[in-house]
Parts: C-alpha cells; structure tokens; sequence
C-alpha cells in the first residue's frame, strides 16, 4: 500500500489549500482514510476522516472550515482547508485502514498506512 500526499505550501491566513492523497495497491472495497497534522513538539491529531460509507468525522478546531472528500475512481482523498489560522501550520498526514475500531476515527492508531507528509504553513 502506497499513499502520496500533495498540495501542501505557504499561504496568508485567511486563505485556502486542498490537500491530496493518492493511494495504490489498496484493494479493499470498505475502508476507512483520514488526515492527521503534527506541528513541531505536538502529538500527531486526527483532522478529518471518511469512511466508504460515507460518514466522516472532524476535529472541533477545524470543522466548519476544513472538507474531507474521497474520489473513489481516482483513489484520492482530499482535504480542502479554507480560512486557515497560523495553527494550523503542521506537516499534514494522509492514512488509510480496512477495518475501523468505534469511536477512534481521528486515532492515529486506527490506522494502519500512512503517507510521508506535505508542509502546510499559515502566516
């Protein structure tokens, strides 16, 4: 399994990015992704994650502002950041698992592969 995360970059606060994440070698038709951030000297935070059935979950300091979206003929998850603050600059980390355990969607320890990381900063 492979996951490739991009998009990332510099941007004023206020502004917006989307996120990217291209997963091959993945051939479970029910499965679970998600987004996680880790700024310098923090643990890495669940921000968003999708489930094939469509539900999804965010943490409280980004919802109403960030979108996590699946393109599921391109293999693709997507995060679209909009009004982003300076905190929320962080290496920003895609994930996938098949099989979730309740409750710990935004757990980095539900998930079994993971991306390498794009750089978001917010200035």
């Amino acid at each position: 399994v492979q996951l490739v995360e991009s998009g990332g970059g510099s941007v004023e606060a206020g502004g917006s990015l989307r996120l990217s994440c291209v997963v091959s070698r993945f051939s479970f038709s029910v499965y679970y992704m998600a987004w996680f951030r880790q700024a310098p000297g923090n643990e890495r935070e669940g921000v968003a994650a999708f489930s094939t059935a469509g539900l999804t979950w965010y943490a409280g300091s980004v919802q109403g502002r960030f979108t996590i979206s699946h393109d599921n003929g391109l293999m693709t998850l997507y995060l679209q950041m909009d009004n982003l603050k300076p905190e929320d600059t962080a290496v920003y980390f895609c994930a996938a698992t098949e099989s979730q355990v309740y409750g710990q969607h935004l757990s980095s320890k539900m998930y079994k592969y993971w991306g390498q990381g794009t750089q978001v900063t917010v200035s």
